[in-house]
C-alpha cells in the first residue's frame, strides 16, 4: 500500500482544537461575527466494521422519433424499461495510523442483487459478491492506493466479453454503478479543497462524480456540494450537505477505465451509437456524522436527456434517451 505523512492526523486534531476554541470564543464574546468552522475528519475504530447498503435503479424511456404504424394517434414509438443493483459492503480497518492519521481498510461486498425489467438477466457485477480488495484512506477522506479496487473492476468487467468470429462482444452489465458506489464514496468530504480549515454552513465546493449508465459512454457530472445545516442528534452531529448536479466535459485522467481495445456492445445500446448529453440536472443530500467520522446516508437523483444516431438512418428519425437515476447509501446498524 503507498502511505502518506501520517503526522496529517495530529495536524487535523490540532486543527480541529483549534477551531473548537475559536467557535467558542467567537460564541461568547464576539456576539456570533464569524460563522463557525466545521471539520470533516473521517475515523475508522479497531476492530469495529461499518456495512452499507448500496441501491443504484434507473428509468429508462428510448423515443425512437419515428410514428408507430400502430399508434392510431400517430405517437412516436418508446421503449420503457428499469434496472437496479443493490449491493451490502462491509468495511473493517486491518491498520490504523498512530495519531488516526489514516486507515488500511478492507472492503468486501457480501451481497449483490441486480434486476431487470427487461434485457439479458446475467450480469458480470453479480461477481462482486464475496469479492474484497484493500485501500488506505487518510483522514480528508482521500484515498491513497486505489490499485486492488482497479484490478477488482478491469477483472470483473473483462468477464462481460466474448469472441464471436472476428467481433469481440460486450454484454451489458452494471460494473459502473459498482464503480459510482465505492470509488466516490468519500467524495462530498475529500473534495473540500481547504480541509483543514474547515466548512461553515452555507458554505459551497465542487467535484465531479461517475456518470453510469445503460449504454458505454465516458461521461461524468459536475457536483456542487453545499454544508446545509448541522442537526444536533442522539446519535452525534449530523452534517447536512446538499448537493446538485449538472453536465461536466471532461474525464479526469486518474478514474478507472473498465474496458480496453476493440469491441461491439450487445443490444439495443450497441445498436444505437454518436451519445451525447443533451441535458442532466438534479439534486441530493447527505449526512455526516461529525462526532464518529462517518458518513452515516446519502440520495442522490438526476435526470439525463441523452441523444443518439442510428447506423443506417431512417426519415425522421432521431432517437433521445431519458435515464431517470437515483442511489441511495444507509449505514447498517450499529457499527460492530
Amino acid at each position: 500500500m503507498l502511505r502518506f505523512n501520517e503526522a496529517k492526523g495530529a495536524e487535523l486534531k490540532a486543527a480541529l482544537t483549534f477551531l473548537t476554541v475559536v467557535a467558542v470564543s467567537i460564541t461568547g464574546g464576539c456576539q456570533g461575527t464569524a460563522a463557525k468552522k466545521e471539520l470533516f475528519v473521517i475515523g475508522f475504530q479497531k476492530d469495529q466494521t461499518l456495512r452499507y447498503k448500496f441501491v443504484s435503479s434507473r428509468d429508462i424511456e428510448i423515443n425512437w422519433g419515428y410514428k408507430e404504424k400502430s399508434s392510431k394517434r400517430g405517437e412516436s414509438k418508446v421503449d420503457k424499461s428499469r434496472e437496479s443493483m443493490e449491493m451490502v459492503m462491509a468495511y473493517t480497518p486491518i491498520e490504523i495510523g498512530p495519531d488516526g492519521g489514516f486507515a488500511t481498510v478492507k472492503a468486501t461486498c457480501e451481497s449483490v442483487k441486480i434486476n431487470r425489467s427487461k434485457g439479458p438477466r446475467k450480469d458480470v457485477a453479480r461477481g462482486f459478491a464475496g469479492q474484497s480488495f484493500t485501500f488506505t484512506i487518510d483522514a480528508t477522506g482521500k484515498i491513497e492506493d486505489y490499485s486492488d479496487l482497479d484490478k477488482l473492476i478491469k477483472a470483473t468487467a473483462e468477464k462481460a466479453f466474448r469472441q464471436e468470429r472476428r467481433a469481440r462482444i460486450k454484454e451489458r452489465e452494471m460494473v459502473g454503478d459498482f464503480i459510482a458506489t465505492q470509488w466516490f464514496l468519500w467524495d462530498s468530504v475529500s473534495s473540500i479543497e481547504k480541509s483543514l480549515e474547515g466548512v461553515s454552513v452555507g458554505e459551497s465546493w465542487k467535484s465531479k462524480l461517475f456518470l453510469p449508465s445503460p449504454m458505454v459512454m465516458p461521461e461524468t457530472r459536475d457536483v456542487t456540494y453545499t454544508l446545509a445545516e448541522i442537526r444536533e442528534t442522539e446519535k452525534g452531529r449530523l452534517a447536512v450537505i446538499s448537493s446538485s448536479y449538472s453536465p461536466s466535459r471532461s474525464l479526469p485522467s486518474d478514474w478507472p477505465i473498465p474496458y480496453v481495445g476493440r469491441y461491439q456492445v450487445k443490444g439495443t445500446f450497441g445498436f444505437l451509437g454518436g451519445y451525447r448529453v443533451l441535458e442532466l440536472q438534479g439534486r441530493g443530500e447527505e449526512l455526516f456524522n461529525l462526532d464518529a467520522g462517518r458518513i452515516e446516508q446519502y440520495k442522490q437523483g438526476y435526470k439525463m436527456k441523452v441523444g443518439a444516431m442510428m447506423p443506417l438512418p431512417l426519415p425522421g428519425a432521431k432517437p433521445q434517451i431519458i435515464v431517470d437515476q437515483v442511489f441511495t447509501m444507509q449505514l447498517l446498524g450499529k457499527p460492530r
